[in-house]
């Protein structure tokens, strides 16, 4: 979905996606957090580990 047709789709369609993040062995939402850990949550960057045979 292109960065226009995102913002055409009328606001009663969209639905709000809840995220859950794993910590210290548990899942939990991200709306929980405090702001803090929400802001610290959005900042992070995702990586994947390259594969070695």
């Amino acid at each position: 979905m292109t960065e226009q047709e995102r913002q055409a789709l009328p606001q009663g369609k969209r639905t709000r996606c809840e995220v859950w993040t794993r910590v210290m062995g548990y899942h939990r939402p991200v709306q929980n957090w405090n702001e803090g850990k929400q802001e610290e949550f959005r900042e992070r960057k995702c990586f994947k580990e390259p594969v070695q045979l």
